[in-house]
């Protein structure tokens, strides 16, 4: 299929990257297990190496199955390029590995997911890389933070776990103007929702485990690139300027101009950090994509239903959808987010800590789960899991306080949701 912008997103996520098997004729994208390919003759194998010729060497670069999703998931997103890997937490080490440099910083919103708080502030340590942490809604605290080692900075469209949403365009001014990427992690909204690159964002992660995938089955992880950065304009990403030891001094941006943070993900990325996808987990994938909007669709209507029975109950102290008109962010979510702000929210309970575990142990239709962006509703008690390892001022300022629940509202009947909230609260407060 020939992709041009002729084409609606309901037909992309059906077509874009997908052609019929040459061999068999076939429909489904084939799932290609297989570790090698066979070479042409020696020539073909030493262009292969050289980067310069395209194609299939080892399947820890590339894989026909992992390049259909990678097409797509660039195509979905408007960028020119994305590299797939293991898991979203692989494709954060990814985004950063051609960026940083021992030394070197990111500048990451304090509203982000557990493990991305972990990862950024311990485990990147152990590359000499260091992070800090900004509220972006304080938009001068965000230009004071970023300085001369600075090389990206980080965020999610809408954060995992509280719903929050994200002022892209404004953001992404800030780093623009510093002349550094704006890496944005689009898992919760998904390309349907929210297209980062229009708003200014330079680069885009996913974990394809959720919305993407959306049925609970692999893990996954996507990097995608705008195209649209100049990585020659300084002298900060010597990885995507200068000379590449490695392949007899070829300078990426040079050679492969829009392209060149996509190749170097994979030439030097995969080929020496090995975090790859599978391609039986980039078959699920394409399957879970080919449903996209419509799922998409059905999380922003039963969330809402949900969240604006949640608020209305005594029950409950808060809730933090930004798809309610009474959240402080329902203008934000409006303007940035038009076809609504996901399915992913928290609510607090009144009985704090001690009544959000009840509430989990009594529910029935919700899984209590470490995911989200399944066709299920999952539930979990952040506090106590998935933001356990951060501290208490951590966890509130990413909205995971003890008394919170974070819901990621599935495409059920809204009304059996509801029903399962309403008898599980009945016993988590009684």
């Amino acid at each position: 299929m020939s992709d041009t912008p002729s084409y609606g997103f309901d037909t992309l996520q059906i077509h874009a990257g997908s052609r019929p098997d040459p061999a068999t004729g076939a429909r489904q994208t084939p799932i290609y297990q297989t570790t090698a390919y066979v070479f042409r003759d020696a020539d073909h194998a030493a262009a292969l190496f050289n980067l310069q010729e395209v194609g299939y060497i080892y399947s820890r670069l590339t894989n026909p199955t992992v390049a259909v999703l990678q097409e797509r998931i660039a195509t979905l997103e408007g960028g020119v390029g994305a590299v797939c890997c293991s898991s979203g937490h692989a494709a954060q080490i990814m985004a950063l590995f051609p960026l940083m440099q021992p030394g070197c910083n990111v500048v990451a919103s304090t509203r982000l997911y557990g493990g991305t708080v972990t990862q950024f502030s311990q485990t990147i340590k152990r590359f000499g890389w260091s992070a800090k942490f900004v509220d972006f809604d304080d938009l001068d605290a965000l230009r004071d933070a970023i300085d001369d080692n600075t090389r990206a900075v980080f965020g999610e469209s809408i954060a995992n776990p509280g719903g929050y949403v994200t002022d892209i365009r404004a953001v992404a001014d800030v780093a623009d103007a510093a002349g550094v990427p704006l890496i944005i992690d689009n898992t919760s909204a998904t390309p349907y929702l929210c297209r980062p690159f229009e708003h200014g964002a330079s680069l885009v992660v996913h974990s394809t485990t959720k919305y993407l995938t959306g049925n609970g089955t692999v893990t996954g992880g996507c990097v995608v690139d705008s195209g649209r950065f100049d990585w020659s304009a300084s002298d900060k990403f010597p990885s995507l300027s200068a000379p590449e030891p490695a392949y007899h001094g070829l300078k990426f941006h040079e050679t492969f101009g829009p392209l060149a943070y996509t190749f170097h993900g994979i030439a030097i990325g995969l080929r020496d950090l090995g975090m790859t996808m599978n391609p039986q987990a980039a078959h699920y994938t394409l399957m879970g994509i080919e449903t996209l909007s419509l799922r998409m669709q059905r999380h922003v209507e039963n969330a809402k239903k949900v969240a604006a029975w949640l608020e209305a109950d005594p029950r409950v102290d808060y809730v933090t959808y930004a798809g309610l008109p009474s959240s402080p962010y329902a203008e934000r979510a409006e303007r940035c987010y038009p076809k609504g702000a996901g399915g992913l929210f928290t609510f607090a309970v009144k009985g704090g800590y001690e009544a959000c575990v009840k509430l989990v142990n009594a529910l029935e239709i919700f899984s209590h789960v470490a995911n989200l962006g399944d066709a299920r509703s999952l539930i979990i008690h952040s506090a106590s899991t998935t933001h356990r390892q951060l501290t208490p001022e951590q966890q509130e300022a990413a909205g995971a306080g003890p008394n919170v629940v974070r819901v990621s509202i599935g495409i059920e009947d809204a009304d059996d949701l509801i029903a399962d909230l309403d008898q599980a609260l009945a016993k988590a407060t009684a």
